[in-house]
């Protein structure tokens, strides 16, 4: 399966998007509104400056204290992004998130941002790919 594919049967949920400025605080709290992950932080709204996860926020509140909640995200998010394209393969996704240890990866095309994959999405897709391949062995081999 392609990332296309997968954009495509996740429907058109967009890309949640903040400006750098946002402050910690105010990302924690969207994240939770929106039942997310990640953002991604973009001065433009369609490439990807960098991204605030999660896991982000955990480890700055286990440093600085709650005093980090204060301050932009842009000082605390990840700033070397992975990207993938519309053509990649579900496979090559799911080796490099697991290989880098990140859950979360914007899809790049033509150099602006079209979308937006978890690990989730993508382990999904290779479950319900290896689902229709179970399904056509065992017709075949039935004869059907």
């Amino acid at each position: 399966m392609l990332v296309h594919q997968i954009l495509k049967h996740k429907g058109d949920q967009g890309v949640v998007t903040v400006p750098p400025s946002m402050t910690v605080a105010e990302a924690a709290k969207l994240l939770d509104e929106k039942r997310i992950g990640t953002l991604v932080i973009s001065s433009t709204g369609d490439t990807a400056d960098g991204i605030c996860s999660e896991r982000d926020i955990v480890r700055e509140v286990a440093r600085r204290g709650s005093v980090c909640l204060e301050i932009k995200v842009e000082e605390i998010m990840s700033r070397n992004i992975i990207t993938c394209g519309l053509g990649e393969k579900a496979d090559a996704v799911l080796a490099t998130m697991t290989e880098k240890r990140f859950r979360h990866m914007p899809v790049v095309d033509a150099g602006v941002m079209v979308g937006f994959i978890s690990i989730g999405d993508v382990v999904k897709a290779r479950l319900t790919e290896l689902a229709m391949e179970k399904d056509a062995l065992e017709g075949m081999i039935m004869g059907h």
